[in-house]
């Protein structure tokens, strides 16, 4: 079967913008011929590792598993989406999400997928707590992988990307001496969570504290900042997803004097903005291997 990005861009947008059942099977079913299956050909893989107490907080680390250059290689850390009450590292019996993990082998990093602890059960500040334990776990551990812990890059969608935003912008969930990251690229994310619809999966995280929202939101640490950073949004996003991208634009330029560094994905979906990856599709990784690129040791 021969990739036709042009077919796939169009069957893309008859999926519409709402993150439906349907959506997502669609999705999935679009790529899901293009990805590779285990075992993975000249990679290693880690499974389930512990960053936490928690049996969600555990972690998957792919490495070539080529000889070595003798320099560290960069690491990508992807955190998943779900809307705060779902969703997982690895889907057992699909290539998601171990397609971005393995990308990011493809392509001489170290990638590291890791789960999170999910609402109603566990609520904020909970993402961006495992977070900062997982990059715990990568400054101190990845060298055993061929990770470079000066070289940490974070990648995440949707209500991953709220948790990997909440990390960046919130100066009380650092260690000593920052962040520990070397860049961040955030998918169709939330920052200024009191302007986003106030839906379900909104309150099983946040509750119903409107100043909760306000202290909680991004946006304001975002702003301010030295983490690198990388705004992805997609052409077929859900219309809050895309106001709250609007809102980050107007933002950073009354700050900064200038936009941010900012994809759009045109041809694609809230979902396929990850699903892509390691198939023939090459905009967004491009994208990343130019911030990695671009982006000093932190």
């Amino acid at each position: 079967m021969s990739f036709d990005l042009v077919e796939i861009s169009r069957r893309i947008r008859t999926l519409g913008t709402e993150i439906s059942p349907e959506a997502i099977e669609g999705t999935a079913a679009l790529y899901a011929p293009f990805h590779e299956r285990e075992p993975y050909r000249d990679v290693r893989v880690t499974r389930d590792a512990a960053y936490g107490a928690n049996e969600r907080q555990r972690l998957d680390v792919f490495e070539p598993s080529g000889a070595r250059s003798g320099r560290p290689a960069p690491v990508l850390m992807f955190v998943h989406g779900g809307g705060f009450v779902r969703g997982d590292k690895r889907t057992a019996g699909t290539p998601y999400n171990d397609n971005v993990a393995l990308w990011a082998a493809r392509h001489g990093l170290v990638g590291v997928n890791i789960t999170y602890r999910l609402a109603p059960q566990f609520q904020w500040p909970s993402g961006a707590e495992d977070v900062a334990a997982a990059v715990g776990w990568v400054r101190k551990s990845i060298g055993a992988h061929g990770g470079d812990p000066r070289r940490i890059f974070i990648l995440g969608t949707s209500a991953g990307a709220v948790h990997a935003a909440s990390y960046v912008a919130h100066r009380e969930f650092h260690p000593a001496g920052g962040p520990g990251l070397a860049g961040a690229i955030l998918l169709s994310g939330i920052y200024d969570l009191a302007a986003a619809p106030n839906n379900p999966m909104h309150i099983a995280y946040l509750g119903e504290d409107i100043e909760l929202y306000r202290r909680a939101s991004s946006l304001p640490g975002l702003l301010e900042t030295r983490v690198p950073l990388l705004f992805v949004l997609t052409e077929m996003d859900p219309e809050f997803i895309q106001r709250q991208g609007l809102d980050l634009l107007g933002a950073w330029f009354a700050r900064h004097g200038r936009w941010p560094s900012l994809a759009h994905m045109l041809g694609h979906n809230h979902l396929s903005s990850t699903m892509h990856l390691n198939t023939p599709d090459g905009f967004l990784g491009e994208r990343i291997l130019d911030l990695i690129e671009c982006a000093a040791p932190s």
